[in-house]
């Protein structure tokens, strides 16, 4: 007598088969936790198309709607300056291309961080998964500083790449901050003990690799959005992290002389942006002229989509470099050329006009207003709760359940790193689907419902919550 096979669930145990939607999202960063030796698309980039498949297979079987109409608006927004953008592409190819990629990172895989991700235990499972690349990263870009076998960086092979190489050299900077951002906010939530104390250690940890990446722009985003974050948790438990973090790094850098001289080279560097400036920081000013006068030209729909580069001698001056130089790291001594702005808002109103800037960043705005509000009215309703807060959080028996506080801290901490970082950066590279999963995880605290969805009375069955649209 033959038996047929068990379904899944049952094969599984209950717990661990409840995370399988959410497990094609934490293969994303898994995938770039490999070594990427090459330009261009990467594994996690084709995963990435398959998670979309994968989503499209689902909703099609459970027959349901996608995203609810706010969401479909809010991520929907770029798809007008972006068509616009492509139709003015200087060739097709560049049109498809860039319009692909952009949809990519803005639309679809936010889309399906939205469907997949159902409830907080799911956000949990992918903001973790951030911390473990970032903890992996981190420990390959310390072991580059201390044998030498990092980038280059004045002329020493001493800066932390970690897996990505010497020609992405903001890769791991931007791991790690992620990383960072979460782990500071599941510390600062009302999760269980464990996760707080070991996020707590991960986020104490991550501060290393973070200074040895030798990246402002990301030293800048970080200290930003930490600091946010501490300040909505609390005056007093801010102050108190600051002493304990000034006093770690007083003990890296004074006690054990952790990257000293480079590090206080770097740091004063900041300060010197319009007083003798360092190289890289007239490229980038230069860059971002260029993007200007892109833009006087075309100040509606910009010069197309991947037309950066070629408008950008058209519009730079003398003072501009023939590139960047790359060396370290496994990798041989090349010129890297400057083919975008590193400042994702100019690379935007260049290419797609006001139109495309508008659109974009409106989105991300709508996303910041929303998740922040929800953010701020659950912190009042904890504060009524007082003791009770902590089983508000569903964390314990109490009278709600509501999603927990270090969801909504470390989805607005993720939009607001990378609001900030875009100022200094742009997309680019393997650590972009990073981007694209910050994005999803905003947009699910954001979008995913309100509070009287959210609350389910004691003794009930909790629902699941997907997305934006319950199961």
């Amino acid at each position: 007598m033959s038996l047929a096979p068990a379904p899944l669930p049952f094969l599984l145990p209950r717990r661990a088969a409840g995370l399988v939607p959410v497990l094609p999202l934490v293969a994303l960063p898994a995938l770039l936790a490999l070594p990427l030796t090459y330009d261009g698309a990467g594994p996690a980039d084709v995963v990435s198309g398959l998670v979309v498949v994968y989503c499209v297979i689902r909703l099609l079987r459970e027959r349901r709607r996608p995203l609810s109409p706010t969401a479909a608006v809010v991520l929907g927004l770029p798809v007008v300056g972006l068509a616009l953008a492509a139709m003015g592409a200087s060739s097709p190819e560049a049109g498809f291309t860039g319009l692909c990629r952009y949809l990519q990172v803005f639309v679809l895989v936010p889309a399906a961080v939205l469907i997949l991700v159902r409830d907080r235990t799911d956000f949990r499972v992918l903001a973790w998964s951030f911390v473990g690349l970032a903890l992996w990263q981190g420990a390959v870009g310390v072991h580059q500083y201390v044998t030498g076998t990092g980038a280059s960086y004045q002329g020493e092979e001493v800066r932390a790449v970690g897996t990505f190489g010497a020609h992405d050299v903001m890769g791991m900077a931007t791991a790690v901050s992620l990383g960072l951002v979460c782990a500071v906010g599941i510390a600062l939530g009302r999760a269980a003990v464990w996760q707080r104390l070991t996020a707590t250690g991960c986020a104490v940890t991550l501060l290393l690799p973070l200074a040895l990446s030798f990246s402002r722009g990301a030293w800048i985003a970080t200290a930003l959005t930490c600091a946010v974050q501490l300040v909505l948790t609390g005056l007093r438990r801010t102050l108190k992290v600051a002493l304990a973090v000034a006093a770690v790094g007083v003990v890296l850098t004074g006690g054990f002389g952790i990257g000293t001289a480079q590090l206080q080279e770097r740091i004063d560097s900041i300060a010197r942006v319009g007083d003798a400036p360092d190289q890289s920081v007239v490229d980038r000013y230069t860059l971002w002229a260029s993007a200007g006068g892109m833009w006087r030209e075309q100040p509606l729909t910009g010069v197309g989509l991947k037309g950066f580069p070629e408008y950008r001698d058209g519009h730079a001056t003398l003072a501009l470099s023939s590139g960047s130089e790359i060396a370290g790291a496994g990798t041989e001594y090349r010129k890297q050329a400057l083919l975008s702005p590193h400042n994702m808002y100019l690379l935007v109103l260049s290419e797609q006009g006001l139109i495309g800037l508008l659109a974009l960043v409106g989105g991300w705005l709508a996303l910041l207003v929303g998740g922040g509000r929800r953010l701020l009215r659950l912190r009042v309703r904890l504060r009524g709760y007082g003791r009770g807060g902590e089983d508000a959080c569903g964390d314990g028996p109490g009278p709600v359940r509501e999603p927990a506080l270090d969801c909504g801290l470390v989805a607005c901490g993720l939009l607001l790193w990378l609001l900030t970082d875009f100022v200094y950066g742009d997309i680019g590279g393997p650590s972009t689907m990073l981007i694209a999963l910050s994005l999803g995880l905003a947009a699910w605290w954001a979008l995913a419902g309100g509070e009287r969805r959210d609350a389910v009375p004691r003794g009930a069955v909790p629902e699941r919550v997907e997305g934006v649209a319950a199961r």
